[in-house]
């Protein structure tokens, strides 16, 4: 996989051609049920303006550099989009230094491979792209870090892609406390576990969901299940309750070491080859909020990046199993 950390201040001709890049394929993506089936540029627009007003103006420069279409308005406002799953684990290393480490597993020919790198509206963000402004995991200048999980869960409903709620809680908040508030009122399409972690060490969970309210906890783990399995057959293929087992044990019975703690990422159980069935782990980040640094990382490959020291590049990188 090539992969890519671009950075642009502000919403400009970097973005623009980013987005004509990738919009054949999203847009192959985003029509597959049928353009009936995806919400009205109407739609999509009052439902930011009731539920993430701060992000309207951005979201207007992005449709501008677009190219202003209909369809390309629609996507960018992540309202109703397709279901999509994932797998994914993550956790909060207790130690003296608070660092939020994940596992992204994903299709990778459904993947940005893009870590962006922001100051839009003043805000500086930097993580791993979907949609080309979403994030499926991120940081700011406040110290706050995110990241989600799917939740395990079949009910689609009326609400917005969370990529695009990870980005809003990172334009908006400064700590743990506030992103539980985001997460608590907006609406997302599907189940999600969604983990922040601020530079004071405070931590949070949110399961998030289409058809029920959002409920907050102070897990340091989620896998791809809520309070219980529903979902048996994704259960037991994701192995998400075995997942999780073992990184609780991790913290609370052998309490690793940060870099062996990280460490177990990058093997089994947590680290998946199964590509060939849907999906496998594409990468391993690790988010250490007071120092403002992520590590994206693969087995034997590390690609440190600084939000205030940030170093734009390429890393073509072999992800076993996904040929």
């Amino acid at each position: 996989m090539m992969w890519r950390a671009i950075s642009e201040e502000q919403p400009g001709p970097v973005w623009a051609g980013l987005f004509q890049e990738y919009w054949p394929d999203y847009k192959r993506w985003w029509l597959g049920e049928g353009e009936p089936a995806r919400p009205t540029y109407l739609e999509g627009r009052r439902a930011l303006q009731t539920h993430m007003p701060e992000l309207v103006p951005l979201y207007d420069e992005l449709c501008e550099k677009a190219g202003g279409s209909d369809l390309a308005a629609r996507f960018l406002s992540f309202y109703c989009p397709p279901p999509y799953l994932s797998g994914c684990s993550q956790a909060i290393w207790p130690g003296r230094e608070p660092v939020l480490v994940r596992n992204y597993d994903y299709a990778p020919n459904a993947f940005d491979s893009l870590i962006l790198h922001t100051g839009w509206r003043g805000r500086k963000v930097m993580g791993t792209s979907d949609g080309l402004w979403g994030l499926v995991d991120g940081m700011n200048d406040a110290g706050l870090a995110i990241s989600l999980t799917f939740g395990g869960r079949r009910v689609v409903g009326d609400g917005f892609g969370v990529p695009l709620i990870l980005r809003y809680v990172l334009q908006t908040c400064d700590t743990a406390e506030q992103a539980g508030a985001v997460l608590a009122r907006v609406p997302t399409h599907m189940s999600y576990n969604v983990t922040v972690l601020d530079k004071r060490r405070n931590y949070l969970t949110a399961m998030m969901a289409p058809d029920r309210p959002t409920k907050i906890t102070h897990a340091a783990v989620a896998t791809n299940h809520q309070d219980s399995v529903e979902w048996v057959s994704h259960a037991r293929f994701t192995a998400t309750v075995e997942r999780e087992r073992f990184l609780l044990q991790r913290l609370t019975l052998h309490r690793d070491p940060e870099e062996k703690f990280i460490g177990a990422f990058l093997k089994p159980p947590l680290y998946s080859t199964a590509f060939e069935a849907g999906f496998g782990t594409l990468y391993t980040a690790v988010y250490r909020p007071r120092k403002r640094q992520m590590d994206v990382r693969w087995p034997g490959t590390n690609w440190p990046l600084s939000l205030y020291d940030f170093q734009q590049g390429g890393r073509r990188v072999q992800i076993p199993g996904a040929a």
